[in-house]
């Protein structure tokens, strides 16, 4: 098979950047499940867009102060000067923001922002209404029920993806491929993540000597209603908090102020941190206060985070909702330059949360993540539409086959895997966690295994040598003396 381009991932990155790929390129999306089971489609804040050109300064001033001034100021730059426009571009494909009744776009407030900049759809479901609206307007193919088992490199330059899908392993050649496939959620016992994401891409690039970058930088969500059965568990946006939401403990006080002034509104490492330690120290559970809010107003201004709450046996707003901490997003990832090509191999880009480069720095501020998978997926398009050419020629390659993809002990190692990474490359890390979690990752690599699963353990070796390399804390890498 043959294709122009080829597309990992179907979130909104993917999607934008197929929506801006010319009409006459044969281009192919695959992902992992259904194409709703991705980040995008869970996420609630929505987007943050700088109000003017003056606010250009304070969202850039916003995201490194966040960051810890680790981001890349060139990313930042065109991040926030292509938001300016992002609200009539979105417009002119019949996405339309959240208004009120005198249609003025309805603006909020998250944690680290000075200003109310975030817009939002469907209230609470922007992420699942923005989703929707692209894979409406999707001109490409898209397979379901696909996953890239390898990427084919040779001689410095990527020619295609091998795919399983069914029980069928096949050979897709392309003239460029674009990794769009998200975080790494799978590595860690608590998270908020589609359950497809597994870090395999992330490990794909290491095993063909390629690079990732910053990956001791993992953000935690604060506000996670973790009694949720699930896997992955429901989040409460952090617009909640930005409109009135209030931590606390069972006796109604607001402890997050000995943490930082900004109590509630600090970024989320900050907060996510705060409560981790004052519950862990304490004994005690946090809860989110939701009395500020009228039942009617919370039921719609959040509805989704209300049924999921209702579904769950809670109350909102009339009692004390129990949250902690999870895993939430992956500031590091795939090395790439500001045009998302991957830093040391040619016609393979990456792009969204699975790509780095730079711009998140050590901590991502709120509501920019579906803002840089809609900018930076079409810069890719663009790039992709201003170079192509056909290089296309064919790849020698064995193909794999189930029983070395997959093995029996799998599911019993991801579990055990989890559950080290949680305890001891989370929230709060000391050195010596981190060098027992390397010693038993080692160990483990060295057992029966899927070549799958072979590809989650480089992932999190990686992450834990980038944490032990950086030896004092910094953004959402805490360092405990």
């Amino acid at each position: 098979m043959k294709y122009d381009v080829v597309i990992v991932g179907s979130g909104v990155a993917g999607l934008y950047c197929a929506l801006h790929l010319p009409s006459s390129l044969k281009v192919l999306l695959v992902c992992k499940e259904e194409p709703q089971e991705c980040n995008t489609f869970y996420a609630q804040g929505g987007i943050s867009v700088a109000l003017d050109e003056e606010d250009m300064r304070l969202h850039i001033e916003d995201t490194l102060g966040a960051g810890s001034h680790l981001n890349n100021l060139e990313a930042l730059r065109i991040l926030s000067q292509e938001s300016l426009n992002l609200v009539r571009d979105l417009e002119k494909l019949g996405i339309r923001a959240d208004r009120n009744e005198l249609d003025q776009i309805l603006y909020t407030q998250e944690g680290g922002h000075q200003r109310a900049r975030i817009i939002h759809f469907d209230g609470d479901g922007s992420g699942k209404f923005l989703h929707t609206h692209l894979l409406e307007r999707l001109r490409h193919p898209l397979w379901k029920d696909t996953q890239v088992v390898d990427l084919l490199i040779e001689g410095g330059r990527c020619q295609g993806v091998l795919i399983k899908r069914g029980e069928e392993i096949i050979k897709v050649l392309a003239n460029y491929v674009v990794l769009a496939s998200g975080g790494i959620g799978g590595l860690y016992t608590y998270h908020t993540n589609a359950r497809t994401l597994s870090a395999d891409l992330h490990g794909m690039i290491l095993k063909h000597n390629l690079k990732l970058k910053d990956m001791e930088m993992m953000q935690f969500h604060p506000t996670v209603y973790t009694q949720a059965p699930s896997a992955r568990k429901p989040l409460i946006s952090e617009a909640v908090r930005g409109e009135g939401g209030k931590i606390v403990n069972a006796r109604g006080e607001r402890f997050l102020f000995a943490y930082d002034e900004r109590g509630e509104l600090a970024p989320r490492d900050i907060v996510a941190r705060g409560i981790f330690d004052h519950c862990r120290k304490s004994g005690e559970q946090a809860f989110l206060d939701l009395s500020s809010f009228s039942y009617q107003h919370f039921k719609d201004r959040f509805p989704n985070i209300f049924t999921s709450l209702k579904e769950y046996g809670a109350n909102p707003p009339y009692e004390l909702i129990p949250i902690s901490p999870a895993f939430h997003y992956c500031m590091g990832g795939i090395e790439v330059g500001l045009d998302g090509r991957v830093v040391g191999v040619e016609n393979l880009f990456a792009i969204g949360e699975c790509a780095n480069n730079g711009l998140h720095g050590a901590n991502r501020l709120a509501s920019n993540s579906l803002l840089e998978g809609l900018v930076f997926g079409k810069r890719v398009a663009n790039e992709i539409s201003g170079v192509y050419e056909d290089k296309q020629g064919d790849v020698e390659v064995r193909l794999p086959t189930m029983k070395e993809l997959f093995h029996a002990n799998d599911l019993e190692l991801k579990n055990q895997l989890r559950h080290l990474m949680w305890n001891q490359v989370g929230i709060i890390r000391t050195k010596q966690g981190l060098q027992e979690a390397l010693r038993i990752i080692e160990q483990m690599q060295m057992g029966i295994m899927g070549e799958m699963f072979g590809l989650r353990l480089k992932v999190a070796r990686e992450i834990v040598l980038h944490a032990l390399a950086r030896e004092t804390s910094l953004g959402a890498h805490f360092i405990q003396e």
